[in-house]
């Protein structure tokens, strides 16, 4: 049993990294590297362009606006 359970959208990840093929930190990335800046538009966006399902696209886009973007 583990004391800390992963909560919120970090619980995704490793369900990610296993489906994609890709760390969740080159996502990250690429969702730092859009243009888009609205949560839905960027679901949409990785759901569209990159072959992402709702739930692994919601929670990768809510981790990164929830973290303070590189300038």
């Amino acid at each position: 049993m583990t004391a800390n359970p992963v909560k919120g959208p970090a619980s995704y990840f490793p369900s990610i990294e296993k489906k994609y093929g890709r760390p969740v930190e080159e996502w990250l990335e690429i969702i730092s590297s859009s243009p888009l800046a609205a949560h839905m538009e960027l679901v949409t966006w990785l759901k569209e362009e990159h072959g992402l399902g709702h739930g692994h696209a919601n929670a990768l886009v809510a981790h990164a606006l929830a973290s303070p973007r590189d300038s």
